[in-house]
């Protein structure tokens, strides 16, 4: 309660030097905020990775620290977000699981059902962006994955396209995190990308897992960026902090997404080492600032 009226008391003061929700809020009323951020990327960052704090708190915390979107937030808390004028830069809910998903057809009528479902919340609150996932492969080759997920993926696609909704399958390493997830390559995603035909079916393309499965990250972006939506980013290896302890560059890489005209998000999902709630925020603000190009 002392941090919700800390913030609510920050907020009503600096109401006057509001700008685009940059300059509100934090976790005491004491806290300077920080200077604004270029505006050439639009940031956010991953809800699960900053779990340790309640949704209140980290829409307080991204708020101070100059942004004010956050991703993997489901219809149930978006009120939330709502309240404190922050964006649900990707939205969730409407899968299954993140090994059950468009490429077995088994699944597919319980898609479809939940898709249908939650394109319509997702319009109807103003958001944008709505993820799915491949499912694993289960021995299953990957031109029948490739053939399953059309076939179902395109049973949504004209009611996305109707109300403005982009779904965005995400790019999973299957070396590491996701033992045998189909979505592993980018060069299957394009493809299915191309099958099914729709502007409103993109990418997310996760540079964290796909320096693990197929490295050569910035090529990619420049050569085949048309067909990604959304990014996430983390360190590797360990999936931890994108600071010098790791082997990506990550200003160089948000250069190259500046340069190709993106104009949507940049969402962190790095799991912060630190112990302390500090020294967690501390690394987001690190994060921020790297990739605030």
């Amino acid at each position: 309660m002392q941090r919700r009226s800390a913030i609510k008391s920050l907020a009503t003061g600096a109401a006057a030097l509001a700008f685009t929700g940059r300059l509100q809020a934090g976790n005491q009323a004491s806290d300077k905020v920080e200077a604004a951020l270029k505006g050439n990327i639009h940031h956010s960052v991953c809800r699960w990775t900053y779990g340790h704090l309640s949704l209140d708190a980290l829409c307080a915390t991204v708020k101070k620290l100059g942004f004010s979107a956050i991703d993997l937030v489901g219809p149930n808390e978006w009120s939330v977000l709502k309240n404190q004028g922050v964006d649900s830069s990707m939205c969730n809910g409407a899968e299954i699981s993140l090994v059950k998903g468009w490429n077995d057809k088994q699944y597919h009528t319980t898609l479809i059902s939940n898709y249908t479902t939650h394109i319509e919340l997702v319009a109807k609150a103003g958001y944008k962006n709505l993820i799915c996932f491949s499912g694993n492969s289960n021995g299953m080759d990957d031109e029948t994955g490739l053939k399953n997920c059309t076939e179902g993926l395109k049973k949504i696609m004209s009611l996305a396209e109707q109300k403005g909704v982009i779904i965005q399958m995400e790019l999973f390493n299957s070396k590491v995190d996701h033992k045998d997830y189909m979505c592993d390559k980018s060069a299957w995603g394009i493809e299915l990308c191309k099958r099914i035909g729709s502007p409103n079916f993109k990418l997310l393309y996760d540079i964290y897992h796909m320096q693990i499965n197929e490295g050569d990250v910035i090529h990619t972006i420049r050569d085949h960026h048309s067909w990604f939506g959304h990014y996430h980013t983390a360190g590797v290896p360990g999936r931890n902090e994108i600071d010098e302890s790791q082997e990506l560059y990550y200003p160089a890489i948000m250069r190259a997404i500046v340069a190709t005209g993106y104009k949507g998000y940049v969402a962190q999902e790095f799991i912060p080492t630190g112990k302390e709630d500090k020294e967690k925020t501390a690394a987001l603000k690190k994060a921020i600032r790297i990739c605030d190009v």
